[in-house]
């Protein structure tokens, strides 16, 4: 590698390093504001009462999230709407769920985070997902890892998914007809195969239990980058294996995904595609 060029690539290498530092102290700061919301089952009797209160988790998430970002890195874009998918336009982008798993943290459950993932050129650079009941930080950067709270991240050592815990989740509540076939059909798929079947939401706490070795393998039908990213960064970095349900490189465009450690990922791909 020439010289000029491995200088430029170690600038940005640190560059993005401190910038994940950054972002991870932004994160931090939202789940604080979301924690603080936190105890009581938000009562709704209306999809338009509901709508609201998870607009009111987004809305006080952001409110720190955005200006902090932004002034981190003022060229991004921001995607708009956490439930988008498809490939973005070319440049930097921030994907960001202030409230990841935001119906479980109406519903007083404590599956929710809070995720910022900087996209560039349609590939994730780095992620934060925090739990902010917890407060477990997980962390990626491209190229250098995975880590929860700073110790580093590696996914499982199963090498038969009939020993494998797995997982599974709903991309969204009003999923067209054939997703929700084809969710019904893979679980009873996985039920035969695997050792164990979760299914919960959201998708990125399953995807940060496959990236931490707790899980072996995370599916899932359809989905936005903003529940999908964050955990493929998390998983790649560990070590895990990424495609789609039939094996095939994935993408943002895809209509699948699957997220594995590499002894039973082939196996589930075989299972996912009978």
């Amino acid at each position: 590698m020439p010289e000029t060029l491995r200088s430029t690539t170690t600038e940005l290498a640190a560059s993005d390093a401190d910038l994940l530092d950054r972002t991870t102290l932004a994160v931090r700061e939202a789940g604080a504001v979301l924690r603080e919301r936190f105890g009581q089952v938000v009562h709704h009797r209306t999809r338009e009462e509901l709508m609201h209160a998870l607009a009111a988790n987004d809305d006080a998430a952001l409110a720190v999230l955005r200006p902090r970002l932004t002034a981190l890195r003022p060229n991004a874009g921001w995607v708009e709407d956490e439930l988008d998918g498809g490939a973005l336009p070319p440049g930097e982008w921030w994907v960001v769920d202030p409230a990841e798993g935001n119906v479980n943290h109406l519903h007083a459950l404590p599956d929710w985070a809070v995720t910022a993932t900087l996209v560039r050129e349609n590939r994730p650079v780095l992620t934060v997902v925090q739990l902010p009941l917890t407060g477990e930080t997980y962390t990626a950067l491209a190229g250098a890892g995975a880590w929860l709270d700073g110790k580093p991240l590696r996914v499982s050592r199963t090498a038969d998914l009939g020993l494998g815990i797995v997982a599974t989740s709903q991309a969204r509540p009003d999923e067209d007809a054939e997703v929700v076939r084809r969710i019904g059909s893979s679980i009873t798929a996985m039920l035969f195969d695997a050792l164990v079947v979760r299914t919960a939401v959201p998708a990125t706490l399953h995807l940060a239990n496959v990236a931490a070795g707790r899980i072996d393998a995370f599916w899932q039908f359809a989905g936005a980058r903003a529940d999908l990213l964050p955990g493929a960064l998390l998983v790649t970095e560990a070590g895990g294996r990424i495609s789609d349900a039939e094996g095939r490189p994935w993408t943002p465009q895809s209509e699948s995904f699957l997220a594995g450690a590499p002894g039973v990922h082939a196996e589930a791909v075989a299972t996912l595609s009978r």
